[in-house]
């Protein structure tokens, strides 16, 4: 690996931030649905991502979005896991997130409660897939499991969802 400058460390760092950073955001506040956890996880992305930089940078990583997504993924699950999140429960209902989280119309908030609602292995590949806009590859690399068990979560996803949501698209 060669030695990298701060400044293309920093540059790279920017870049990551412009171009991702409402995406990690995003997800962020979807997974943890607060808006002050989802800020201080985006950022802890970010910082966990510096950390490595140097690895992008040298092209060992050679998906930027899944890496960073595999780390916002990983970040909300410590920050749900933290003895913090044990004692207190601080998530918002989904309607009273900003709506830079919530999703594109208001007709899918039924469908974002039905995704919040599934276990987290069903949650996480439905947000990287439809959330994300990620193929199955991508997503079974980021959740560190092999694309046919990633394409059985997605559909076994999809099968919970059409129980839950009826014709109308709410709650059955």
């Amino acid at each position: 690996m060669a030695p990298y400058t701060e400044e293309a460390r920093e540059q790279m760092l920017v870049w990551l931030m412009d171009e991702y950073g409402d995406s990690v955001k995003r997800m962020c506040c979807v997974y943890l649905r607060d808006l002050g956890l989802s800020e201080d996880a985006a950022q802890e992305t970010f910082i966990k991502a510096y950390s490595h930089i140097d690895q992008l940078l040298s092209g060992e990583i050679r998906n930027e979005k899944a890496w960073l997504m595999r780390i916002a993924v990983n970040t909300c699950k410590d920050t749900l896991r933290s003895s913090w999140m044990r004692h207190i429960d601080r998530r918002q209902a989904i309607e009273a997130l900003p709506l830079s989280c919530m999703p594109n119309h208001e007709d899918n908030l039924a469908l974002t409660q039905a995704i919040m609602a599934l276990p987290p292995k069903l949650k996480d590949i439905t947000l990287l897939y439809y959330y994300q806009d990620m193929n199955l590859r991508t997503c079974a690399q980021i959740l560190d499991v092999s694309a046919p068990t990633a394409t059985r979560w997605l559909q076994q996803a999809q099968k919970k969802l059409r129980r839950y949501l009826d014709e109308d698209g709410t709650p059955a």
